[in-house]
Formats: structure tokens, sequence, C-alpha cells
């Protein structure tokens, strides 16, 4: 009895540790990692899709490569389709299905505006709102609540890749984003990290080769749970 109480003594003292800590002395550079003041500030694309969110992140890397060379990786990425340049394996236990490509995929290279990706089975569906090709990606669930943008700012030795996410948790309780703040926040960054940094190898190894390589999927490998629905009707293969 007394070797339980001590256990839950301890967990309780571990968490509320975390919880005091970690806003005071983790949070800003778990949210900002990699960005710059001047890129925490930065008005982006996609800013006024979620005008007053709960939770925003700023983060970036820089490229060794053009705009042009980075815009392929960005445009092919989803499920079922380029990956997420992360630790897939953690992707796939949640649901999702990504295999992070090692080549641009032409067949994943004609996103357009309003197109609508699937985050898995059961996760939010993003919809392509602002696409402007070379300098911004935005995706926006369809209930509002999520907006992600990728922008795209030439340097003199490549770009900065900057992501951004203004998430809003409406109806949340207050624990429930306590749970959020001290667990969701640190993963996205452990997630995110890793993809700012695929896309910067792979686009950096383009950059050195004229003639990067393309691969271009076997049609009779697709199942129908590879396509999605576009606003607008047609068939977008995620």
């Amino acid at each position: 009895m007394r070797k339980t109480t001590a256990c839950a003594v301890g967990i309780a003292s571990a968490l509320t540790g975390l919880a005091v800590g970690y806003p005071i002395l983790a949070r800003e550079k778990c949210l900002n990692w990699g960005a710059t003041a001047a890129e925490v500030l930065r008005v982006m694309p996609g800013d006024d899709l979620r005008a007053a969110p709960d939770t925003i992140s700023t983060r970036a890397v820089t490229v060794a490569a053009s705009p042009e060379q980075i815009w392929p990786w960005l445009v092919q990425m989803g499920p079922g389709r380029g990956g997420a340049y992360t630790y897939d394996w953690i992707e796939n236990l949640l649901g999702l299905d990504m295999h992070s490509a090692d080549a641009i995929l032409p067949q994943f290279q004609n996103l357009a505006a309003d197109d609508v990706l699937p985050m898995g089975k059961s996760g939010p569906r993003m919809r392509v709102a602002i696409l402007e090709p070379e300098r911004a990606l935005v995706l926006a669930s369809e209930d509002g609540a999520w907006v992600w943008a990728f922008g795209l700012y030439p340097t003199a030795g490549g770009a900065r890749l900057i992501s951004r996410n203004r998430i809003s948790l409406p109806s949340a309780s207050l624990p429930t984003r306590l749970l959020y703040m001290l667990i969701m926040e640190p993963g996205s960054l452990l997630m995110e990290r890793k993809m700012l940094l695929g896309i910067a190898e792979r686009a950096a190894r383009t950059s050195l080769d004229p003639h990067p390589a393309m691969v271009t999927k076997d049609p009779d490998e697709q199942s129908e749970s590879q396509y999605s629905t576009a606003a607008d009707g047609r068939t977008l293969d995620v």
C-alpha cells in the first residue's frame, strides 16, 4: 500500500513539475524550433484562415537548394503519396499510409487548390487552401481547426523552409488542453523536425543532380483507398 502511494505521489510530482517547467523553460523552443525571431513574427499565407488559434508553431530549416528544387518534394507529400519524410513507422501506427519517397514522383506533382488530402481513415481531411508554386502551400482542415502552412523564402545559398501550424481546440476541456500541450506539442516537434530535415536533405541532393531520379508507381499497385475526390469532382491520387 505504501509503495503504491509513494509511486502515485512520485508520478503526480513529476507531472506537476512538467506542467510547471515546460511552459516556462521549453515551450517556446519547442514551438519555434529552427526559426528566427523575425520568422516567428512574419506574416505568412494562411495566417488569416485561423485568426485566433490556441497554439501556433513556427519551425524552420535552411535548405541548400532553390525554392524550385524544394517545391516538388512539398507538393507530393501526403498519405499514399510521397509520405511525410519523417518516422514512417510512427505515422503508420496511427493508421496513416506513409511511405517517405526518396525520389520526385511525377504522378503526384499536379496538386491544385481545393484538392483534398485525407489524413488516414479517421484523421482530418486537409484541403489545399492556398497554392502558390515555389512560394507557399497551405492546407486547412475541413472543420477549420487546423491550418498548416509551408513557406519558401530564397536566401543567398538556397532557401528557408518554414512550417507553421495554427491549431484550435474549441471544445477541449482544461485537462485535455494541458495534455495536448505536454504531449502533443513535443511530439509534433519530434515529427516535424525530422520532416523538415528530410525535405532539406532530399532537396539538397536534387540540387546537385541536374536530372534527379523520378519514379512512377505502377497503376496496378494502386487501390481505391489511394484516391480522394477534389472539390471540383476530379479524382486525386493520394
